[in-house]
C-alpha cells in the first residue's frame, strides 16, 4: 500500500502563482512514476504532469510553459509549480502514484485530492 498526502491548494487570482506537494510514503518502488491530475466540475479528470524517478516529465497541453513538475526522490515527494494561472485551471488536482516496470508495472495510487480555486 501507498500513501499518499496531497498539500497546497486554495485560492489564487487569475496571473498569480500556487505551489502543491505530495508525500507519498508505505511501499514505494525505486521506479515510479508521479504525477497530477485535475478534475473540473462536469469535465473528465486530465493529466497535468507527471515525472519518472528518473527525471522524465510529462506535461499536459494545456499547461506547458505555465506549470513545472519536479520531485525529491528521498522524499518521495513531487511538487507542482503553477505559474500564470488562469480561471479555466480552477479544478480538484489529484496526486497519482504509479509503478513503473517489474511484476506490478502500472499499480496505481490516488490522493484525496486538494481544490485549486483561480478567481478574482
Amino acid at each position: 500500500q501507498v500513501q499518499l498526502v496531497e498539500s497546497g491548494g486554495g485560492l489564487v487570482q487569475p496571473g498569480g502563482s500556487l505551489g502543491l506537494s505530495c508525500a507519498a510514503s508505505g511501499s514505494i518502488f525505486s521506479n515510479n512514476a508521479m504525477g497530477w491530475y485535475r478534475q473540473a466540475p462536469g469535465k473528465e479528470r486530465e493529466l497535468v504532469a507527471s515525472i519518472t524517478s528518473g527525471d522524465r516529465t510529462n506535461y499536459g497541453d494545456s499547461v506547458k510553459g505555465r506549470f513545472t513538475i519536479s520531485r525529491d526522490n528521498a522524499k518521495n515527494t513531487v511538487y507542482l509549480q503553477m505559474n500564470s494561472l488562469k480561471p479555466e485551471d480552477t479544478a480538484v488536482y489529484y496526486c497519482k502514484y504509479e509503478v513503473v516496470g517489474g511484476p506490478w508495472n502500472g499499480m496505481d495510487y490516488w490522493g484525496k485530492g486538494t481544490l485549486v480555486t483561480v478567481s478574482s
